[in-house]
């Protein structure tokens, strides 16, 4: 608009006689221009200021966001590195345990190729036990034996059961020797089979009393056959039957034992 101005002011100007200059009048038409020159140049000047500073702005908006990002990414890197320094931590330590690992495997494998003939030593001795002990419940015993004798001949079962199975055998047998029983049971003396009760007191002595209490005595390791007992020691034996069964409070009991035998 305002060169529109400059352009028809100029037209004007021009379209005048020649007459009507003066000297004056040019001097105010040539200030006209210089200061329309001038205003042009101006706002020429600060049209170029400002999309200068719009370029300025722009690129300092965009190294903030550079400078920014790089802030972040500095964090991440720094975080990862500490990531990483605790994950190589981890990795070695579980490398070490690999290698324990691997050692205790080959040690398994040499124990478990161990295990089943210390198994069977473990049970050959308990039944050697059983056969030079006091013959009570003999033949439960035995057939303890045979079943677990029996699993160790099968392939799943694994090793660790098979000393499981012959521990258990093991702590049966040792319980045996921590409590008074009594069962009922045929036995033969001087070729006669009498329906006895069998009294057991632990490993200390085996005791046996016919049903009509008249007949009393004990096994004999030493000879390995009964031996009768003088009718003193009946009610001493009936007493420990009846504690074995509950029927009484467990009391002292005054019974003959053979030397060697606790």
């Amino acid at each position: 608009m305002k060169n529109k101005l400059l352009f028809m002011q100029l037209c004007i100007i021009f379209s005048l006689p020649l007459s009507t200059f003066s000297e004056e009048n040019v001097n105010v038409v040539t200030a006209t221009v210089n200061m329309e020159s001038v205003l042009k140049v101006g706002r020429e000047n600060q049209e170029l200021s400002a999309s200068s500073q719009d370029k300025i702005d722009a690129t300092e908006r965009q190294t903030d966001k550079i400078v920014n990002e790089w802030k972040a990414v500095s964090k991440q890197v720094e975080g990862l590195k500490v990531y990483n320094e605790q994950k190589r931590i981890q990795i070695k330590a579980q490398l070490e345990l690999m290698d324990k690992l691997d050692d205790q495997l080959v040690q398994v494998v040499v124990m478990q190729r161990q295990i089943p003939p210390l198994a069977q030593r473990m049970l050959e001795s308990l039944e050697s036990f059983i056969s030079l002990d006091t013959p009570f419940r003999l033949e439960e015993r035995q057939n303890r034996i045979d079943v677990v004798r029996s699993s160790l001949a099968k392939p799943k079962v694994t090793a660790s059961e098979q000393v499981r199975q012959v521990l258990e055998a093991y702590n049966i047998e040792a319980e045996y020797g921590r409590k008074v029983d009594t069962y009922p049971q045929t036995i033969s003396i001087n070729g006669n089979d009498l329906e006895v009760n069998i009294l057991v007191i632990g490993r200390v002595g085996m005791f046996y009393q016919t049903k009509d209490e008249r007949s009393s005595g004990r096994w004999n390791n030493e000879i390995g056959s009964w031996e009768d007992l003088p009718s003193s020691y009946t009610k001493a034996i009936r007493d420990g039957i009846r504690m074995a069964k509950k029927l009484t409070p467990v009391d002292m009991l005054m019974m003959p034992v053979i030397k060697g035998e606790a």
